[in-house]
């Protein structure tokens, strides 16, 4: 698709150049127009008419292809709902008779894979929406989202100690945008602690602080740490791309991002919200 596109705008490109060059011979040497008005209003109707075509050579097929795509994710994400919801309510259902205890902490393995499916399904949905600008922002208690999104990620943890100190606050921004802000922050918190298990969560005056005591970074590795791709530790399972989606989200939400660490002692990510 890509390279039949530029082999067509190349061809177009080089046609309209042609013509245009040969205009300007034509009305310079052969009519000899004097009119210097005249010609420059022929040769920027001329421009003009070339940019709208070209303009529409590039952007109507990237359009249509981008259309495509989001009608694909959107019927997706709509067969997918069906599904996540007869396993949770069927599960729920199923888990009331269970009384043999290996098979309840079966039925709560899948019902805790359930969940996450159904995180992914929340993500998918919100990122179609933040495509289409259909996200706004809503008043909300921030203490309580972050309550919510430990009460999430204790089943995925089970070993590790959630220390939480947050004061009421609440501040209007993009809810579902945070909330995977949060989780992607409290998940490098916990693969970077290696063998601490303790997670400290504070929020007071209108400022989050999620610490950890793992192994931390130096003053080389903190420059880099918002590029795509970049890890501090290549033994860390992941794709690097988790703090560059949270720094793009906090530019486009007037949120402030730092970042405290040391080696060996731990890293302190620190969000800091407008008042309301």
């Amino acid at each position: 698709m890509f390279r039949n596109l530029r082999i067509n705008i190349f061809i177009y490109y080089f046609l309209t150049t042609t013509t245009f060059l040969i205009v300007l011979y034509y009305f310079l040497n052969v009519i000899q127009i004097e009119n210097i008005f005249l010609l420059g209003v022929v040769l920027i109707s001329l421009i003009t008419l070339c940019g709208v075509i070209i303009s529409k050579l590039s952007v109507d097929p990237l359009a249509q292809h981008v259309n495509n795509l989001q009608n694909l994710s959107k019927e997706t994400l709509h067969e997918l709902n069906l599904p996540i919801s007869t396993i949770k309510t069927n599960m729920h259902m199923l888990r009331k008779n269970i009384e043999n205890e290996k098979d309840l902490k079966r039925a709560l393995r899948i019902e805790s894979a359930c969940d996450m499916l159904e995180q992914r399904y929340n993500e998918l949905d919100y990122m179609i929406k933040l495509q289409s600008a259909n996200i706004k922002d809503e008043s909300f208690q921030l203490d309580e989202l972050v309550k919510q999104r430990i009460e999430f990620l204790k089943p995925i943890y089970p070993h590790v100690q959630f220390n939480l100190n947050l004061i009421s606050t609440q501040i209007h921004n993009d809810k579902v945008g945070l909330s995977k802000v949060i989780d992607n922050l409290i998940d490098n918190a916990v693969k970077y602690s290696q063998s601490n298990t303790n997670i400290d969560i504070d929020l007071d005056t209108y400022e989050l602080r999620i610490k950890d005591y793992g192994c931390g970074m130096d003053e080389v590795e903190l420059l880099q740490i918002y590029d795509n791709y970049y890890q501090s530790n290549g033994n860390i399972q992941g794709f690097g791309i988790g703090l560059s989606m949270v720094k793009r989200f906090c530019d486009a939400n007037t949120i402030l991002l730092n970042l405290k660490s040391k080696p060996d002692v731990g890293t302190t990510v620190i969000l800091k919200f407008k008042e309301n």
